[in-house]
């Protein structure tokens, strides 16, 4: 049986991979689930699945554990110390699904510790690239990207053709707001921005796809992630989110991956890696379908893609100050404290004001982090229309 934890059960791809194994339970042994804040969940998916140990990253959440897990034998415990403990636990596979730049220090530790590593937590490429790979480098850990259009490219990529690979496409449905204009979009509130026509997420990836601005983190990621540079990676709006990625080799080639939009099948992908394990997912009917859309994405009304482009060029801690902005922006969206297309402009206007600082460690990471975090703060303070000067070409920062 292969030995599994999750860190960050309680989330969305923590929920669905705890569903995937409660599916398959005659072939996992779960070491340790993570949740976050829901403690009352995470006892449930850890009687569910017959855990070793659960861990709530919230103290506030141990009183509650303790009461639901009494007379199980699960072991249990809070805190960021006994989540990084969780993480360091011996296991064949871990999915590292705890969002933010609080999910590094623990996808670090089961870095460290080795094994497969499943990688849904963003943040720990695009904020601290360098700091992961060398680990993974070091660990000798196989690595498994678990973003659906990461994913796609892992299964497109023919094995030992990397050095005929010309580029990558990753696709984006293009949200919410693909086809309105820029004042429809000014007026956007945060429940339209969270309506996403496709894909069921939670709210601050939902905003982020709404913006483009997952595509652009994902950028990020895939320039670390595959080696490659900023202008091998493309990025096509897509409609109908079935095709997830694209590998274009140098005798005219194109591999794609194609499935419904379902989290399970990149989950299940990494999961079983190298087999294939059964899901539920929706097959796809091409007839049915009968169409593929596919179009160049819009840099004026969508300039998250334009930004995360020249963080990859900027390079050292760029890219952590974007992603750090973005939250505090996206959350400040959410609170009614900005409007929609504000959320890109405090991005723009942090970068500006951080530059592009060298970022070789972690605890370096965190204090970019923190600081472009209490910028951020500052700048959703303003009034609107000292956001609406702010330029979006990124020019003083580069």
């Amino acid at each position: 049986m292969k030995t599994v934890s999750i860190l960050g059960s309680t989330g969305s791809v923590g929920r669905q991979t705890v569903a995937l194994l409660a599916a398959h339970r005659e072939r996992f042994r779960v070491r340790a689930l993570v949740g976050g804040r829901n403690a009352t969940l995470l006892a449930e998916q850890a009687k569910q699945l017959g855990a070793e140990q659960a861990v709530i990253r919230d103290p506030a959440g141990l009183a509650t554990l303790e009461a639901a897990l009494a007379g199980s034998g699960i072991a249990f415990d809070a805190g960021a110390e006994a989540v990084e403990a969780a993480a360091s636990l011996a296991a064949d596979w871990t999915m590292a699904a705890i969002t933010g730049a609080a999910g590094l220090p623990a996808t670090l530790a089961a870095i460290r510790r080795g094994g497969i590593i499943a990688l849904a937590n963003k943040e720990a490429l695009v904020c601290a690239g360098e700091v992961m790979l060398e680990a993974v480098t070091a660990a000798g850990v196989c690595l498994l990207p678990v973003d659906s259009e990461h994913n796609a490219i892992f299964q497109a990529l023919a094995e030992g053709n990397h050095g005929a690979l010309e580029k990558i496409v990753l696709t984006a449905s293009g949200g919410p707001f693909r086809t309105a204009s820029l004042e429809e979009m000014a007026r956007a509130t945060p429940e339209a921005a969270l309506r996403h026509p496709v894909w069921s997420m939670g709210a601050k990836i939902s905003i982020d796809s709404a913006t483009l601005m997952n595509k652009g983190l994902e950028l990020i990621e895939a320039a670390r992630l595959f080696s490659l540079p900023e202008q091998a990676i493309g990025v096509l709006i897509h409609p109908q989110a079935v095709v997830h990625g694209l590998a274009f080799y140098a005798d005219g080639s194109v591999l794609a991956q194609l499935g419904a939009p379902d989290m399970q099948i990149p989950i299940a992908h990494a999961l079983a890696w190298p087999e294939r394990l059964r899901t539920s997912a929706p097959r796809l009917d091409l007839a049915e379908l009968a169409r593929l859309d596919f179009a160049e994405p819009d840099g004026v009304r969508f300039p998250a893609l334009g930004l995360a482009r020249q963080a990859i060029a900027a390079a050292g801690g760029a890219p952590a100050i974007l992603s750090a902005a973005n939250e505090v922006a996206v959350a400040a969206f959410l609170a009614g404290r900005i409007g929609f297309l504000d959320i890109v402009r405090v991005v723009d206007t942090v970068l500006q004001a951080m530059g592009a600082p060298a970022a070789p460690t972690l605890a370096r990471v965190l204090a970019l982090d923190a600081e472009a975090r209490r910028r951020a703060e500052e700048f959703v303070g303003l009034p609107s229309p000292r956001l609406e000067g702010a330029a979006l070409d990124g020019a003083s920062w580069r």
